[in-house]
């Protein structure tokens, strides 16, 4: 068989040999018209079965980047455009090609722009984040701040407060017990001494690093001092029973202005505690104020950075969806392209299992004809010389009788060597008989027992032709690398149609590592699917294989 390259193809190599750096066909080749024009008069000069389903089928335009929707019309399964002259006819597989990677390299260009603004948008998010995170923690900090400051201030109003209130409890004992000499009452007085001296100590520290607060500290201290002497003392006199005279110097009056002079002093420091605390609160609503417009001009902010990058990343899918058109429309062509050429390859395949079968019956009924014509005029001969030479010369005689012995092997295996290439018996004798036959032949040269159970089918020539090749294919196989030691030969009629199995129980192999030994089951696969059947092989190590195939039914018409 000889076969021609198509114009397309030539125009393919010429466009990969002449084409240039900048994505571009050289001047000097012809335009993509010219050459599609010339693929079709190559087609129709051809006349390749069965292309223009495929053609129909893969009649699909996707407008790429900037090309232009133009009319389009097939002609035999080819697509040719007739819109701008400048683009020439639909694109071959050549001029498609380079004008995808003009489309392609075109795109791939256009978003290194998009990839700086989107990175330039990026470290803009990435700032205000920071700026954000920032604003939080100093506010943050601010706030922790504030709140022990206001926390101090509390404590400091509460201590001074404890500190007038136990002055002011340790003269109500006082007096309590001057008045009763009961002792019961000096009992507070000893526990404002204690809160006294408590406060006292906390105000201290509250205070050593406000000079003008630790002044009026410093004068309350003194007053506080002298006020509790004077209780001292007069508690000491109720105690030594001159509970009179202590009465009478409480009743003088001294205690009072001691008194009143603490009073004012606590008041002076209540009064700027709470100037401080005032202006803490200030300080707090300056803070979330300031937090709160910060926040708003960033919530701004990052909005308008939103809005921005939602668009480049409209821009970018949009972008995105013309890439991927083009990559469909591609992808489309070169489905198509495998399409046809797995067509072609089927039916070149088909062609040439035809091709060989056509062969072996020519060569069998050559082999026939005037192989067994030459082989039996050679026996009558021998026969003839036998009967004039009689019994005078028995060394000659026995050299004839190894002859005819010779001439019968070599009509055996003529006859052999025909029923291998085109058994008769499957003509003469049907299916299941040549099925026997080979199986006993099998069993016969191999040693190995062959168990047939085969039903009477109904099926095509040609699919009992392919079922006897399956069959001999597999016991070949069965032969030279199962290690076998019984096969099982079976023919039935099911649901799902005619079923042939052929089963052994060898080594088995694996069936994902087939290697060179695939050629054959590859052959059995391609017989079986030219059918409109299905092959299944099935092999474990050290359990055997199966090799099993399913054919569709032949319903004769009846006469």
């Amino acid at each position: 068989m000889r076969f021609r390259q198509s114009a397309q193809d030539q125009q393919w190599q010429v466009g990969r040999s002449r084409f240039d750096g900048n994505h571009r066909f050289d001047p000097a080749l012809p335009t993509h018209g010219q050459v599609h024009q010339h693929d079709i008069n190559a087609t129709h000069a051809h006349k390749v079965k069965r292309a223009a389903p495929i053609g129909r089928f893969c009649d699909i335009k996707i407008p790429m980047v900037g090309e232009e929707l133009s009319q389009t019309r097939r002609h035999d399964g080819v697509v040719v455009n007739h819109g701008n002259p400048d683009h020439g006819a639909s694109l071959s597989p050549a001029s498609s090609y380079f004008a995808y990677q003009d489309s392609h390299m075109h795109m791939l260009t256009h978003p290194l722009t998009t990839v700086k603004r989107n990175a330039l948008t990026v470290l803009m998010l990435f700032f205000a984040s920071i700026a954000v995170l920032w604003i939080t923690e100093t506010s943050n900090q601010r706030a922790v701040a504030l709140a022990e400051k206001l926390s101090a201030i509390a404590e400091n109003r509460h201590h001074l407060d404890g500190l007038i209130k136990g002055v002011l409890d340790a003269e109500s004992g006082q007096r309590g017990f001057l008045l009763t000499g009961r002792e019961a009452f000096l009992t507070p007085y000893n526990v404002a001494l204690k809160n006294i001296e408590i406060a006292l100590v906390h105000m201290d520290t509250a205070y050593v690093h406000e000079s003008h607060s630790s002044e009026l500290l410093k004068k309350l201290h003194a007053l506080i001092e002298t006020k509790l002497s004077e209780l001292a003392i007069t508690v000491q006199m109720g105690k030594e029973g001159k509970r009179q005279a202590g009465r009478d110097l409480t009743l003088s009056g001294i205690g009072q202005e001691y008194m009143d002079a603490i009073r004012v002093t606590g008041a002076q420091l209540l009064d700027i505690e709470t100037r401080r605390l005032d202006a803490s609160q200030n300080e707090m609503t300056d803070m979330l104020q300031s937090s709160r417009l910060s926040v708003a001009l960033l919530t701004v902010v990052s909005l308008l950075l939103m809005v921005l990058n939602m668009k480049r990343n409209q821009a970018f899918k949009t972008q995105q969806e013309l890439h991927h058109r083009a990559m469909q429309a591609e992808q489309g062509r070169l489905q198509c392209e495998v399409a046809r050429r797995t067509q072609e390859l089927v039916e070149l395949n088909n062609h040439l299992q035809t091709a060989r079968e056509d062969e072996r019956h020519r060569i069998a009924r050559d082999l026939h004809d005037e192989l067994g014509a030459l082989l039996s005029t050679a026996k009558l001969d021998v026969a003839r010389i036998k009967s004039r030479l009689g019994r005078t010369t028995p060394e000659a005689s026995e050299r004839l009788n190894h002859l005819v012995e010779t001439l019968n092997a070599g009509i055996a295996m003529k006859r052999r060597i025909i029923e291998d290439l085109s058994p008769s018996t499957l003509s003469n004798l049907g299916l299941v008989a040549t099925l026997e036959i080979l199986g006993r032949e099998f069993s016969k040269s191999t040693g190995i027992p062959v168990h047939c159970t085969l039903q009477p089918v109904q099926l095509k020539p040609l699919a009992e032709l392919v079922v006897y090749r399956l069959v001999q294919e597999a016991t070949t196989n069965i032969a030279k690398y199962a290690q076998a030691r019984n096969v099982w030969l079976s023919l039935e009629t099911n649901d799902n149609g005619i079923e042939v199995t052929v089963r052994d129980d060898g080594i088995g192999f694996d069936t994902t590592q087939t290697g060179s030994k695939a050629y054959g089951l590859l052959g059995m696969r391609f017989r079986v699917e030219a059918e409109a059947g299905n092959l299944e092989l099935t092999s474990t190590l050290g359990q055997g294989t199966v090799v099993r195939a399913r054919l569709p039914q032949f319903h004769r018409a009846p006469e």
